[in-house]
């Protein structure tokens, strides 16, 4: 099961109580106040998990305490500072609060803390108040308390590429071949319906990303169908490749999927269409795909290049995995996902209550072999 959303509740650790203790030892008359200062109560991180691929672990799991700072001790012993409680999730989760949705955290750097909630600061030792007016005071502060809070992760998938197309285009069949990755492949729609990330690998030891992301329906901006849980995986991925269905499956019209695609793009998040940098026409086997092939070259003019290919007859796929690399070598880095404005954003959920302390060909030409890209003149 593919997790993408959670729900959790966080709480730092205590600071411990400062000491109110007296120095008293033999021959040392009137010692004086020596109560030690309570330690800092542990912080919550958020870290990378590399093998994490989803959110899964936080289905059942889902209240963390820090460890509470120790009291202070006589002697001026200082007491021991709670360590640092760290949440392992996957790379791309954010954090927010829930019910204001205010940013928290926006996990992405492998070995970087994300501290979400302090600690409480230990308290004052009784020696602290010493004065030359009070030479025996008996004022000692309790360590600092801390309260939970309800956070809200989402994960939003962080891949090279993204396939974007309508449903049965051939995404998860392309995804297949060029990676490992086994997503679910059959003759209907909406066969699959969460995101799946494939690991493509090169002789040279290179490697990328590519997701298969969930088929497109119109007014998916307006989280129509799958909606946002589509659109939002797209927001991370430095470049977007088009899947067109060539052959017309389903009385679809591949030059109007493209236009449609084009549009819920950017009416999702304005400039996220711009992104794509590939356009793959898929189905090229299929006799009526020459014919709407042609039309789209007219169609796409200079805009973007097509990649003509047959996904279920190519014999291999290292053109279009050399293809991809070359493509993303020219992509830069995607933009800040958490900075994207929706047009209709989901809301984020109610704090709940607890009681817890602690993605050059010429037209007169179309053979559609899959090998070379059109660039129509």
């Amino acid at each position: 099961m593919f997790v993408d959303k959670a729900e959790i509740t966080i709480k730092a650790g205590n600071g411990g109580n400062g000491a109110c203790s007296f120095r008293r030892e033999a021959f040392v008359p009137k010692g004086g106040p020596n109560g030690g200062d309570g330690g800092n109560g542990g912080d919550i991180a958020f870290v990378v998990d590399p093998g994490a691929i989803n959110l899964m672990d936080f289905t059942m799991n889902t209240r963390f305490i820090g460890h509470d700072g120790v009291n202070g001790k006589s002697k001026d012993m200082t007491g021991r500072n709670g360590k640092t409680l760290y949440i392992k999730v996957p790379r791309g989760t954010i954090v927010r609060l829930a019910g204001t949705g205010d940013l928290l955290a926006d996990v992405c750097e492998d070995g970087k803390e994300y501290i979400v909630a302090k600690g409480g600061k230990g308290g004052r030792g009784n020696s602290r108040f010493a004065t030359s007016t009070n030479q025996a005071p008996r004022e000692h502060e309790p360590g600092e308390k801390t309260t939970p809070m309800d956070v809200y992760l989402e994960l939003k998938i962080v891949a090279d590429v993204g396939l974007v197309g309508y449903p049965n285009a051939g995404k998860s069949t392309i995804l297949s071949d060029i990676s490992g990755a086994k997503p679910k492949i059959a003759p209907y729609p909406f066969t699959t319906l969460q995101p799946v990330v494939g690991v493509v690998e090169y002789e040279d030891f290179t490697r990328l990303t590519v997701a298969d992301i969930p088929g497109l329906v119109d007014g998916a901006h307006a989280n129509v169908g799958l909606g946002h849980e589509f659109l939002r995986h797209v927001e991370r991925t430095r470049m977007l490749v088009y899947v067109l269905d060539m052959a017309g499956t389903d009385g679809r019209d591949p030059v109007d999927d493209l236009h449609a695609l084009e549009r819920e793009l950017e009416l999702y998040s304005e400039g996220l269409s711009k992104r794509v940098t590939l356009i793959i026409a898929n189905k090229m086997d299929v006799p009526e795909s020459e014919e709407n092939l042609k039309r789209l070259v007219k169609d796409v003019k200079k805009r973007l290049p097509i990649f003509p290919m047959s996904a279920q007859e190519d014999p291999d796929y290292e053109e279009l995995k050399e293809v991809l690399r070359d493509f993303l070598a020219k992509t830069p880095d995607a933009p800040d996902a958490t900075q994207t404005v929706l047009v209709n954003p989901q809301p984020i959920p109610a704090a709940k209550n607890h009681d817890m302390v602690e993605e050059i060909y010429d037209e007169d030409d179309l053979s559609g072999n899959g090998v070379e890209i059109i660039y129509a003149d």
